[in-house]
């Protein structure tokens, strides 16, 4: 027999459990789009504590609707490895591959818990941890107190690095320039993303991936806004990379 107050109780019970034990972690990762997702089971593989936050109840980022909606997507050849490596079926069409917007997402999260990573829906960064001019954390609340305009005060977490993987809306880079007025940009800001030009964007999105301010990274479409790069549309292959390059720098400091 179901009893109700017994599912309430396993459900939070469970979930508190969950949260309590990544108010410390080695990684922590703002957004659930692919370069985020990526980084989470690269780093959670190579054997560090990793907690990724999404605000947005659903992970996946842009990825879901593929180009105008059309469940497609596109990645160029220099990423086929990592299609494989999460088990993403795709089809050849000339020197690019295409794949189900559904299934890469589907598989991508998958492999991001099936590697230890924790992944926390529905929770929004709204300000970071500095402690000697290093991020060393995030400030989080509930999305919903956020959309509804309630004053409720947030709960920190603490991190050895963290990761700004929001995509266009910057939202980590924002707040640490907002606070201390400077990255490791050319002007010392957010130079804010371009228009749209794929084959520069696919390129520069993985080299703009790195450190932008002491013990924060950047990865994905908000290396591109953060560094003044252009929009690539649904082309995946940089994001992807830029995951597992943002995962690779993070694993050789820790």
């Amino acid at each position: 027999m179901i009893e109700e107050t017994e599912v309430s109780r396993a459900i939070v019970e469970n979930a508190v459990k969950d949260f309590l034990d990544c108010l410390e972690v080695d990684v922590a990762i703002a957004g659930g789009g692919p370069s985020g997702l990526v980084a989470a089971r690269y780093l959670a593989e190579s054997g560090a504590k990793v907690a990724l936050f999404e605000r947005k109840l659903s992970l996946g980022g842009g990825m879901w609707g593929g180009g105008m909606m059309y469940p497609k997507i596109v990645v160029q050849k220099e990423a086929r490895c990592i299609l494989d490596d999460f088990g993403i079926n795709y089809q050849k069409e000339g020197e690019q591959y295409i794949a189900s917007s559904i299934e890469s997402v589907a598989k991508l999260v998958s492999n991001a818990v099936d590697s230890g990573a924790r992944l926390f829906n529905c929770i929004s960064v709204e300000d970071v941890l500095i402690r000697e001019e290093v991020v060393n954390g995030f400030v989080l609340n509930w999305s919903t107190v956020d959309v509804a305009g309630l004053h409720v005060d947030p709960l920190a977490i603490k991190a050895r690095y963290c990761v700004d993987a929001t995509g266009h809306p910057l939202e980590v880079c924002s707040i640490v320039c907002r606070k201390v007025g400077k990255l490791n940009t050319p002007s010392g800001g957010i130079m804010g993303e371009r228009s749209m030009w794929a084959d520069v964007s696919e390129r520069l999105v993985v080299e703009n991936t790195g450190e932008v301010y002491p013990g924060l990274y950047v990865s994905g479409m908000a290396a591109n806004a953060v560094y003044g790069s252009p929009r690539m549309g649904p082309i995946f292959g940089g994001m992807l990379l830029s995951g597992k390059k943002a995962a690779e720098l993070i694993t050789k400091r820790l």
